[in-house]
């Protein structure tokens, strides 16, 4: 998980990492080009998970998450545009103070797990 700078949108926040999608992206593609900008990164896509609408007061936003692992040449991500990272277990992640949007995901990602 990683905690959002103070000065961005919902500050301090921990989310998951990842971003907008550019023209001419898939979502896939958007992902490992986020996460490498972000974290420095690459990982390998395991699995789509459902994606979910949260309309925030200002902004709606459409979350296309994934299930997936850091890749064996990948080197350990790095904060490069968030506060802090951590490894956090499955039962632990409703414990961090998290944008509202990612509750379905993980809710999506712990019945998978059950």
């Amino acid at each position: 998980m990683a905690q959002r700078p103070p000065h961005k949108h919902l500050g301090l926040k921990w989310e998951f990492p990842g971003g907008k999608i550019e023209p001419g992206e898939t979502p896939e593609t958007a992902l490992h080009r986020e996460l490498n900008e972000e974290l420095g990164c690459a990982v390998e896509i395991l699995r789509a998970l459902p994606r979910c609408i949260h309309a925030y007061e200002k902004v709606t936003i459409e979350m296309i998450p994934f299930l997936a692992r850091l890749a064996d040449d990948s080197p350990e991500p790095y904060p490069h545009e968030h506060v802090v990272l951590q490894w956090v277990a499955s039962a632990d992640l409703h414990a961090l103070d998290l944008p509202a949007a990612d509750g379905p995901i993980i809710s999506a990602y712990q019945a998978l797990r059950a």
